[in-house]
């Protein structure tokens, strides 16, 4: 989305991470003072709807977790904040080589969601941020990376330099940033409590 953005498409607000949006407003490209914290996502476990839960209280836990599953589903592990987060847990932990060819790889972690949802394997898993698990039909929560193996992601909005509707899109993004939707930004799987 950063780079559609430097390419010239058209747009009255971006959400991406915290690091992306400060460079964008150091390339000039966002107005620094309509940057705004949504919350953080932290990165998480799922399952199919009807699947048992899977949990990790530690790495040796997610380690067999990671292990046990007979495809693992993860957004782009070169690309995506998720999936490089989840390449590196794999090498961490020493499993990187032996889940491998179990790894279905997608462009983001809503799509990796739905064919998880999809999938016919027997024991599938999968790894991405807990808002593209709760929002994706078919697939649950099951839990978050245990701590040393975790990772929880500031979501930052802005309004690019060369927005259409900016007086529009900072009324947006304070809507969303406000303590009135706390309750709807953790249903969403937002874990900060931000308040403009």
């Amino acid at each position: 989305m950063a780079d559609k953005l430097r390419t010239g498409v058209p747009a009255d607000i971006v959400i991406l991470t915290a690091a992306l949006i400060t460079k964008l407003a150091d390339d000039g490209l966002v107005l620094r003072s309509s940057i705004a914290d949504i919350g953080r996502v932290e990165t998480a476990l799922a399952v199919r709807a009807g699947d048992p839960p899977v949990s990790a209280k530690d790495a040796t836990s997610l380690r067999a977790v990671l292990l046990a599953a007979d495809a693992i589903f993860v957004p782009d592990i070169k690309a995506s904040t998720a999936g490089i987060h989840v390449a590196k847990v794999l090498a961490e932990l020493g499993i990187a080589d032996d889940v491998a060819g179990r790894l279905k790889i997608f462009p983001n972690g809503a799509t990796a969601m739905r064919h998880l949802a999809a999938t016919n394997d027997r024991r599938p898993l999968g790894c991405t941020q807990s808002t593209e698990i709760i929002s994706t039909q078919g697939v649950v929560l099951s839990g978050i990376l245990p701590p040393g193996c975790d990772l929880a992601t500031m979501y930052t909005a802005a309004v690019p330099t060369q927005a259409a509707s900016a007086p529009q899109a900072l009324r947006l993004i304070a809507l969303l940033t406000s303590s009135d939707a706390s309750e709807l930004r953790s249903k969403a799987g937002f874990v900060s409590d931000v308040t403009s």
